[in-house]
């Protein structure tokens, strides 16, 4: 049983950080998803890379629905998901690590649910704590461990993408309470919600968002930082996973009871 996975973004493609990988393709209705499934510690655990192996899929494009529902299949219960992010507050500098507690969404164009009427019915998930403390946990004590700079907390804005945000929406997410600003979080978070996943965001900071930084945004500026950040990402990621739980206490699963669907 696969009861863990791991969504790298943007520069956490390769899934070496697992032993014996091997490939599988996991067909499901709303596509097919070439998953990785490796070992460490003992532990089975799938690795999708968000962006496609060349981060050839940008964010607008990516099939969340398609990516949750594979692991879903896998048997997966608990998805790490790492993601570039930029700062709205000037305490938080690029190279810290945050985990996103809550989000806005202004995503437009993306399916966003399941359950879309029909024979899928209509199910109103409930979003009051979107990222699962208990895992959100598990990444802060190995992160405090490894002496990293973490922050357990903030809220995640997602935008469309592709695009950067100009400096007067950041402005306005500054306004509105918004921590980080990125393109992929949700629908991502909230179709593992719907599904009983628990479901934990790395966000990695590489820059400060527009207005804030005193230089324009470069994709490049991105990736460097990102490059220098992937091995504590992935130290971050295999050292958590001794403090994730079997049988955890969160109300990620809640929604199952609505649904029906056994996990």
């Amino acid at each position: 049983m696969t009861r863990l996975a791991i969504i790298g973004g943007t520069g956490v493609y390769n899934p070496r950080i697992l032993d014996d990988i091997r490939e599988t393709v996991q067909r499901t209705p709303f596509g097919d998803v070439t998953v990785t499934i490796g070992s460490h510690a003992g532990e089975e655990i799938a690795f999708i890379p968000r962006h496609g192996a060349l981060h050839s899929v940008p964010p607008h494009l990516i099939n969340y629905r398609a990516n949750i529902m594979a692991l879903n299949m896998l048997g997966v219960k608990s998805i790490l998901a790492t993601a570039a992010v930029g700062s709205l507050n000037l305490d938080l500098e690029p190279g810290m690590f945050v985990l996103a507690d809550q989000f806005l969404d202004f995503t437009r164009t993306r399916k966003s649910t399941f359950y879309e009427g029909g024979e899928q019915g209509v199910i109103h998930c409930d979003m009051t704590i979107p990222y699962c403390p208990e895992l959100r946990q598990a990444l802060n004590k190995a992160g405090e461990e490894l002496g990293f700079s973490i922050q357990n907390g903030g809220t995640y804005v997602c935008t469309e993408g592709p695009r950067f945000e100009t400096a007067a929406e950041i402005s306005m997410f500054k306004q509105l309470g918004g921590d980080l600003v990125g393109m992929t979080s949700v629908p991502e978070v909230v179709l593992a919600r719907e599904l009983g996943i628990c479901y934990a965001n790395i966000s990695i900071i590489t820059n400060h968002a527009a207005g804030i930084s005193p230089n324009i945004l470069t994709h490049s500026e991105v990736l460097q930082v990102m490059k220098d950040s992937t091995s504590d990402v992935r130290q971050l990621m295999m050292e958590s996973i001794k403090y994730i739980k079997a049988d955890k206490n969160c109300d990620c699963a809640q929604i199952l009871n609505e649904t029906g669907v056994s996990k």
